[in-house]
């Protein structure tokens, strides 16, 4: 099954500069993606614990986290074959952007961290796809082809758990915001290649 933005409640579709960074950078876009999954686990971890009372929270974020960590040695997994040393890299941009427009104070704290986790994923989602059909590597067009799926079922958990914290229009709302926002870090860019550049 293919998602489209509109599934995914992307604003906007990754620029061609993005495919040029591929091109040029690709160790660099493979090392972070490593990094990504580490982090999206982190983010799931750190929910589980934050939103322990809500039963439903917690097991779709243990579910996740596992998720997040099988494809994080996936990936590692796939540096090694390649011989590409996995390293620390400076972050991008776009992760620290999308953080600074979560509402301090609750439910709206919850609610937003859950909606940006789930813009994350989709634009994953988007980018593995569009890895998976620019890629000449057959390796990696077929291991881009098996990921993509997953991102966009997170993406979909995370705004179905951001429910519990508000209304369905107030999070249909923010959801747009935000997303717009998004389209904006997107178009920006970020001079680091990265899986979010």
């Amino acid at each position: 099954m293919e998602y489209h933005s509109e599934m995914l409640h992307l604003q906007s579709t990754s620029p061609e500069r993005w495919l040029r960074q591929v091109d040029q950078h690709l160790n660099d876009i493979l090392i972070d993606h490593a990094h990504c999954e580490q982090k999206a686990a982190s983010t799931a971890m750190d929910l589980m614990f934050d939103y322990v009372e809500n039963e439903d929270l917690c097991q779709q974020m243990s579910e996740i986290v596992r998720e997040e960590l099988e494809h994080f040695q996936l990936v590692r997994d796939l540096l090694k074959q390649r011989g590409v040393r996995f390293c620390r890299l400076k972050p991008g941009t776009y992760g620290r952007k999308l953080k600074e427009l979560v509402r301090r104070q609750e439910p709206h704290r919850a609610i937003d961290r859950l909606l940006v986790a789930a813009l994350i994923e989709a634009r994953s989602c988007e980018r593995f796809v569009l890895l998976r059909d620019h890629l000449t590597d057959s390796q990696l067009k077929d291991f881009y082809g098996s990921l993509y799926e997953s991102e966009a079922r997170h993406h979909a958990t995370y705004v179905r758990l951001s429910r519990y914290f508000g209304s369905e229009s107030d999070i249909q709302a923010r959801l747009q915001e935000l997303a717009e926002l998004e389209a904006a870090i997107i178009a920006e860019g970020c001079e680091l290649p990265r899986v979010h550049s």
